[in-house]
């Protein structure tokens, strides 16, 4: 995010606490040229502007901040208590490199705790994430140094082991399955007993206090001990309050880690999930063996997976003055969004802001004539699309809504965004895949016949009236999703085969 303040409003003044955080928006580089064809497909012949700005904001960025060109290996992770900011120590490791899996400890930082002789500490200071909260913009160019530095780290922790500092746990449960609400009862019994020497703080859902089946008075009449470790969440506090939680354990199928996904719309701990749903791309583990997979993941760490998730602002049109229905249908969504900016005029205001791991959907919804939508990548006007919907999915979502739309299959640990058409009136618009650098705006033309909805992850439908957009761009904040310990190499493979029955069919006979 860029820390500078906009140009109009001059210094933005500090977020009190307990106040919802400010919304985003994508700035661009300002125009060399001074005119643009508002359909254009063709750069400039005048170069860009640069506007270097070595500021981040990425969470994840901070883990790799300062590091030289040289491989370097994450010595130690640092979470401070302040909700936000998360630090590590830099080591060169090369002369380990070929030892294998290095260990890193995560642990609470202390407010006192001086760096070690040998680590290269981060500044000490204002949070990324606080600095993020503060600011107003996105540079392209700080939108590709963010995409960059999470693929980086997402590579080295192919090689990293992650020992977490255990104190608290967070469950999450399929709703209304009976059978996921035993499995989370044996869960937290097992993590409360006495037996696993650690006095570990359980959360569960606040439905589940008075839930028959789980039976929170008869784990108390058990041991009554446990009463002050048992707490229970609600989605406030899983939003406010990630910091609270070292592990997630969520139970159920694809769409119990999505909802956690939506749960923790910032920084996201490290999430492990057992297999007791009807999908299994992102439940990697087998609950009949939870005891023996958490005393490995406590006690000799874990592989962690950073997946892409999405960043979608809605933007809303403001309204002009003296405006009457005709004259709003004669304004033009390119001109605004690509063209001249005029001086003390906002064409759109942000309305909220989502991040999603799956995609987002932007359809005709209930109205029975087709949408149509404006598709815009960076400061260019890419198309103008007719169809039922447009699909656009991260890469952990291409086996989801992008599949049955026609899209492609694409690894989770390639860093692109895949669009998809949905029905689309016009057979030469084909499938496109495009890198995570891009900033995508979608948004319903001002004359269009109907309004269009949008939908993200499958939930908070909203909708996008003629004027309106959404803007999509890579996440700050990846969904951290821990790995079976024998690693990434072909579990995605593994999942296509056994869940999709991949490829599947009748072996054809020999010949003669």
């Amino acid at each position: 995010m860029d820390r500078r303040p906009s140009r109009d409003s001059g210094p933005e003044p500090k977020e009190k606490e307990n106040e919802s955080p400010k919304q985003f928006e994508v700035s661009f580089p300002a125009r060399t040229c001074s005119h643009r064809r508002k359909a254009s497909l063709v750069m400039a012949d005048e170069p860009r502007i640069d506007h270097t700005d070595e500021a981040t904001a990425c969470f994840v960025h901070s883990l790799i901040a300062g590091e030289g060109p040289m491989p370097a290996k994450i010595a130690n992770f640092r979470i401070s208590k302040d909700k936000s900011k998360l630090e590590a120590d830099i080591l060169d490791k090369s002369a380990d490199a070929g030892a294998g899996a290095h260990d890193v400890a995560i642990a609470e930082e202390d407010e006192d705790e001086e760096p070690e002789p040998d680590g290269q500490a981060l500044p000490r200071g204002k949070s990324p994430a606080t600095e993020a909260v503060e600011s107003r913009h996105l540079t392209k160019k700080q939108l590709s140094d963010m995409a960059w530095n999470v693929r980086n780290l997402s590579k080295k922790l192919d090689s990293i082991r992650l020992k977490l500092n255990v104190k608290s746990v967070f469950l999450v449960t399929k709703a209304g399955d009976l059978s996921v609400v035993d499995a989370t009862r044996q869960v937290a019994r097992w993590l409360l007993s006495k037996d696993r020497g650690t006095e570990y703080a359980v959360y569960i859902e606040n439905r589940l206090r008075v839930d028959p089946e789980f039976d929170y008075g008869g784990l108390l009449d058990e041991d009554a001990s446990i009463e002050p470790r048992l707490k229970f969440w609600d989605t406030k506090l899983a939003t406010e309050q990630a910091h609270l939680f070292d592990l997630v354990i969520a139970l159920g199928g694809d769409g119990t880690v999505l909802y956690t996904s939506w749960l923790f719309q910032h920084i996201v701990p490290p999430v492990l999930s057992f297999s007791l749903g009807s999908l299994g791309f992102l439940t990697k583990f087998d609950f009949n063996d939870y005891q023996n997979i958490l005393s490995s993941a406590i006690q000799d760490g874990v592989l962690v997976s950073l997946r892409l998730r999405f960043e979608c602002t809605i933007m809303r049109s403001n309204p002009r003055s003296k405006e009457t229905p005709a004259s709003k249908k004669a304004r033009d969504l390119v001109d605004e969004l690509i063209g001249d900016e005029s001086e003390g005029s906002l064409s759109h205001r942000p309305d909220g802001v989502m991040h999603i791991l799956n995609d987002i959907v932007v359809d005709r919804g209930p109205n029975p004539t087709m949408s149509s939508i404006e598709l815009f990548g960076g400061d260019e006007h890419f198309t103008t699309l007719q169809a039922d919907g447009v699909c656009i999915s991260t890469p952990t979502g291409s086996t989801a809504y992008n599949m049955a739309a026609g899209g492609s299959l694409t690894h989770p640990d390639n860093p692109v965004i895949l669009i998809t058409a949905i029905c689309a009136h016009t057979l030469s618009f084909r499938p496109i895949i495009l890198p995570d650098t891009v900033v995508l705006r979608v948004g319903v033309p001002y004359d269009a016949r109907t309004s269009s909805w949008a939908s993200f992850d499958g939930r908070q439908r909203v909708e996008l009236l003629p004027g309106d957009y959404v803007t999509v761009s890579a996440s700050r904040y990846p969904f951290a999703n821990v790995l079976p310990q024998r690693g990434r190499g072909d579990d995605w493979m593994r999942s296509l085969s056994k869940t999709l029955n991949w490829n599947t069919r009748q072996r054809q006979k020999a010949m003669g």
